[in-house]
C-alpha cells in the first residue's frame, strides 16, 4: 500500500492508495506531524510513500517516512514524472499543479487537457495530448478574492458565502453583489478559458480540483450532451501522487 501526502497552505491530505490506483482511505489533517505519519504506517500495511507540499517539510517527517518506508519519494522539481514538464522555470512550478496534471494524464492518457484547481488560489494548466506539460495562469483563489475586496476598500464588508447557495445573476443588496461578482466572475472565467480552448482545438479534456470546486461546478452550467463536460476529481493530487511514486519504483 502507497501512502501519499499532499500539504497544502491551510491543510494536509493523505491517500492510502494501491499501485493500480484504487484508493483505500483518504484522510484530512489541519496540522500533521511525524506523530501522524507514525500512526499511519502503525495501523496499515503501508510500504512505500511519496510528499508533495508548498511549505517547509518538517525534517522529522521526511525523516519517519524515509525510515519507515520501503521505497520514499520527496517530490520537487528534479523527481521524474511520466509526462513531459516543458515549464521555463520548473524550480518555480507548485508540486501540486504538476501532481494535478501527472493525474489528469494517467486517468485520461490521450487527451489535450485543462486542469483547474479552486484551492486558496485558482490555478489554470495545459497538459497537450502527446503528454507535453505546457504552462498554465495563477489567479486569487474564493477566499482572496473576497478578503482583497474588505482590506482594498473601506466600505466594503467581508463576505462569506455557502457551496450551495444560490447565487443572483444582479445583486440587489452589497452582500449580494459581492458574492455573486466573486463566485459569477470566477465561473465566467473558467468558462472563458474552456471557449478560448474550444477555439484552437478539436477536443479537450476539463478536470476541475480543489477544496472551492463546488462554488465553480454550481456556476459553470456544463450540458450532459456536451461531449466533453468537466470532470471533478476531488482527489485529483493524490492520485498523480500516486501515479509519480509508481512510475519512480519502477
Amino acid at each position: 500500500m502507497n501512502l501519499c501526502i499532499d500539504q497544502g497552505n491551510s491543510r494536509t491530505k493523505v491517500a492510502l492508495m494501491t499501485d493500480e490506483g484504487k484508493m483505500i482511505k483518504d484522510l484530512i489533517y489541519k496540522q500533521f506531524s511525524s506523530t501522524d505519519v507514525e500512526r499511519l504506517f502503525d495501523l496499515y500495511d503501508i510500504t512505500d510513500s511519496i510528499i508533495s507540499s508548498v511549505v517547509n517539510v518538517e525534517a522529522a517527517i521526511v525523516n519517519t517516512l524515509s525510515r519507515r518506508s520501503q521505497h520514499f519519494v520527496l517530490f520537487d522539481h528534479m523527481t521524474p514524472v511520466p509526462i513531459v514538464n516543458k515549464y521555463g522555470s520548473p524550480e518555480t512550478l507548485g508540486q501540486d499543479r504538476l501532481a494535478a496534471a501527472v493525474g489528469a494524464k494517467s486517468l485520461c492518457p490521450n487527451e489535450n487537457l485543462l486542469i483547474i484547481d479552486a484551492g486558496s488560489a485558482i490555478t489554470y494548466d495545459f497538459v497537450s495530448e502527446q503528454g507535453e506539460y505546457l504552462g498554465g495562469n495563477i489567479a486569487p483563489g474564493l477566499k482572496m478574492r473576497f478578503t482583497i475586496l474588505q482590506r482594498m476598500t473601506k466600505k466594503l464588508p467581508m463576505v462569506e458565502a455557502g457551496e450551495n447557495e444560490l447565487i443572483p445573476l444582479f445583486g440587489t443588496n452589497t452582500r449580494d453583489a459581492i458574492a455573486a461578482g466573486v463566485i459569477r466572475g470566477m465561473g465566467y472565467e473558467v468558462k472563458g478559458y474552456m471557449r478560448t480552448l474550444r477555439e484552437k482545438m478539436s477536443h479537450f479534456q476539463t478536470f476541475l480540483t480543489g477544496g472551492n470546486a463546488p462554488y465553480v461546478l454550481n456556476n459553470v452550467r456544463t450540458s450532459r450532451t456536451e461531449e466533453r463536460p468537466i470532470r471533478y476529481e476531488k482527489h485529483l493530487v493524490l492520485i498523480g501522487l500516486n501515479t509519480i511514486l509508481v512510475y519512480n519504483k519502477k
